[in-house]
């Protein structure tokens, strides 16, 4: 037999009726740290460090019998540390990849400056891809894709509602140091580039060539964006966050 222990981070991946003590199971010949702990439902991008009878281990190694496995999430505070499983790049570098189902939650970091891709259309396989050939983080509510070989930075989201999501992630990842606010399109993800008045005149309201003199036009999309109402709004919630 061997036996597994879970942090409590990782708990709500288990089985109810398996949450909150250790887990006992027949020693599977020749199966890697990576293959039992995900068949107990835990991503391996969930995973922070692994210790093998009190060692650190890593997925590649193989359990045996008689052997005591801990498995720790992983936060902030231990990203860049010796016993993690994988080397996170710093707050301002990092790229992110949202799945079908957390638009608003792509917006908000595109908002506070981060490269976020985005498509409400995205396939897993498509979100994999592009994660292992661009260095993305994958941000999704699915746990199957999480558990896909070619993704190795990801993030489960927990919450359902996107300033609550935005919040943790922003705790989880230490992200603050890396804002960057309104230099990426929300719309589209290219960046934004400081434009003259007169460029734009045309293209904006009344009120707007009266009252502002600031702008920006989006080099992917065109969209031109000034410091209004709305902007102040999302300003506002940023630093709430």
């Amino acid at each position: 037999m061997i036996t597994l222990v879970f942090a409590d981070a990782l708990q709500p991946f288990l089985p109810p009726a398996r949450r909150g003590g250790a887990w006992r199971l027949p020693a599977p010949p020749d199966a890697s740290l990576k293959h039992v702990i995900e068949a107990c439902g835990v991503p391996h991008t969930e995973v922070g460090a692994i210790l093998l009878n009190g060692q650190p281990a890593v997925f590649a190694d193989r359990a045996a019998e008689g052997d005591r496995i801990e498995v720790r999430a992983w936060s902030a505070a231990d990203l860049h540390a010796a016993h993690a499983l994988r080397r996170w790049p710093a707050p301002e570098a990092m790229r992110f990849i949202a799945d079908a189902h957390l638009g608003a939650l792509a917006r908000r970091l595109r908002m506070a400056g981060f490269d976020t891709l985005f498509r409400n259309d995205f396939a897993d396989r498509e979100i994999a891809a592009l994660a292992a050939a661009e260095g993305r983080i994958v941000l999704t509510r699915d746990r199957g894709l999480l558990q896909h070989r070619a993704i190795s930075h990801a993030c489960y989201v927990h919450a359902s509602a996107p300033d609550t999501q935005f919040s943790a992630l922003l705790e989880r990842l230490g992200l603050r140091p890396g804002f960057r606010p309104f230099t990426r399109c929300m719309v589209c993800n290219a960046p934004l580039e400081a434009v003259d008045k007169g460029t734009v005149l045309d293209r904006l309201p009344p009120s707007v060539r009266e009252r502002h003199l600031r702008f920006t036009r989006c080099s992917g999309c065109g969209r031109v964006f000034w410091e209004g109402c709305h902007w102040r709004r999302m300003a506002q919630m940023l630093d709430d966050a």
